[in-house]
């Protein structure tokens, strides 16, 4: 019997219709070598692992769909080589790590970290072999925790991204942490910029099975924070369609006080999140609690890899555990990492439970985007828009490049001195509230590094008229 399927779109009972899924999307998924995303992300500086993954044997690595092999020389020096021996494929994850280079373990030629073959021991001296061979091997450098490696065009090597937020506070202590996901980058990626998700997926009255939520230590976020209460969120591109930030404002028990979040990320994959405490709802500002890049293993896996910063500003309580952070390991929020049984994901589901169950790659032709995913879309159209050559270059790059100064980052938490006022809509209000702060933060980029945090703190004065956590 030929029976054809037609869409059908919104009647009960109606899977036999819905059975065919389409491929996903390639443009933004899909970052192998040669790539419109797979080029992009290969012209940034991007973590690979962690440092205390590299011990007295190198580490076999996975990165943008290439097989590669970390390691860090007995001079202390960082490698990331292609993994196979440019001699005869043999893996380099088995190879001796010398003093100077990694030997393979097969006919024993020894390669620098920049791929300079500088032994072949059962060669004739003759040879010429090592004016004529070179392995495969990617600028390396590690740095609080994490090992970076830039794999794009060598002439293209940018200067690696210093942002003020991993030196201010004085007190800020950067440590790394990494999780491997079961799934395709990018919806590891928006689901920052989906702010509102959090008012439910974190919300254990709603999203834990009875009884189980004092089983999940962690699993409160939401709650705690007041991200189940209903918030005012705009979303809006940054350096020039680089970027894209969300402002989310909600109002204090208080009734005169309102909350301003804004979390911004700098395309293709990095970005940072503001305080995970609820001091972020009394205090007058901070910055960041966690620093992350969205760095796709292939097509079907990703690292979330990044620092989670421990300083007074952010985390005031001193709720934070440094030593609950790591590989495979965060000390906040359950969930956020897949160190769970697939009972207690069922029971207590987690962004690592919810981004895996997408499927490996997320498939936009089936989705049925409503308001609240209108930052999602938008992310996806800027994207596009990079990768199709549309979008000017991101001009506050400038800033680290000449080495004077740090870049800004809009994301933060502030309070704002703000009441309800008579007779004016209270969303209307915050979101008019949000604006301002946005455009007081955004200031920052013409300030020296130096002089920024004191600027905008002043420009939020002159907003409210001051504020502390006992006005």
């Amino acid at each position: 019997m030929q029976v054809t399927k037609t869409k059908s779109t919104a009647k009960p009972y109606s899977a036999y219709y819905k059975t065919d899924v389409p491929a996903p999307d390639p443009e933004l998924t899909h970052t192998d070598r040669g790539t419109p995303m797979g080029e992009y992300m290969r012209r940034c500086w991007q973590p690979v692992c962690l440092s205390e993954e590299l011990m007295d044997v190198p580490k076999a690595i996975r990165i943008l769909g290439e097989d590669l092999v970390a390691f860090r020389d007995r001079s202390g020096r960082i490698g990331v080589l292609q993994r196979h021996c440019s001699h005869r494929g043999a893996s380099l994850e088995f190879g001796i790590i010398q003093p100077k280079g990694i030997r393979c373990c097969l006919h024993g030629w020894v390669y620098d970290i920049d791929g300079t073959l500088i032994e072949t021991p059962v060669e004739p001296e003759s040879s010429r072999l090592k004016e004529t061979v070179c392995q495969g091997a990617y600028p390396a450098f590690e740095r609080d925790g994490l090992v970076f490696a830039y794999m794009g065009p060598p002439e293209e090597k940018p200067v690696f991204p210093e942002f003020d937020t991993y030196n201010r506070p004085a007190d800020n202590k950067l440590v790394a942490t990494s999780a491997l996901y079961p799934c395709n980058w990018l919806q590891v990626h928006e689901n920052v910029i989906d702010h509102l998700h959090v008012q439910m997926l974190h919300n254990p009255q709603l999203m834990t099975v009875e009884g189980a939520n004092a089983s999940f230590e962690g699993s409160n976020y939401a709650s705690s924070m007041g991200f189940d209460e209903r918030s005012s969120v705009e979303w809006e591109p940054t350096r020039n369609g680089n970027g894209i930030c969300w402002v989310a404002c909600r109002r204090n028990a208080d009734q005169r006080t309102i909350w301003v979040r804004i979390v911004e990320s700098i395309f293709p994959n990095y970005l940072q999140i503001g305080c995970t405490f609820p001091s972020a709802r009394r205090e007058r500002r901070s910055q960041t609690v966690w620093t992350r890049w969205h760095v796709p293993v292939d097509d079907n896996n990703s690292l979330l890899i990044g620092w989670r910063h421990f300083n007074d500003e952010v985390d005031p309580d001193n709720l934070g555990r440094p030593d609950e952070c790591g590989l495979e390991k965060l000390d906040f929020m359950a969930g956020m990492v897949g160190n769970r049984s697939y009972d207690e994901g069922q029971r207590a589901p987690g962004d690592w439970e919810a981004l895996k169950g997408m499927r490996p790659i997320a498939i936009h032709a089936l989705e049925n985007p409503g308001a609240s995913d209108k930052g999602v879309y938008q992310e996806r159209k800027l994207l596009r828009e990079i990768l199709r050559g549309n979008t000017p270059p991101d001009s506050t790059q400038e800033l680290s490049a000449n080495g004077k100064d740090s870049l800004h980052i809009y994301t933060q938490d502030s309070v704002i001195n703000i009441p309800i006022q008579d007779g004016k809509d209270d969303f209307d209000l915050m979101r008019s509230v949000g604006r301002q702060v946005l455009a007081i933060v955004r200031e920052g980029d013409t300030v020296p590094s130096d002089r920024r945090e004191e600027h905008i703190r002043a420009r939020l004065d002159e907003l409210d008229g001051g504020y502390s956590p006992t006005t």
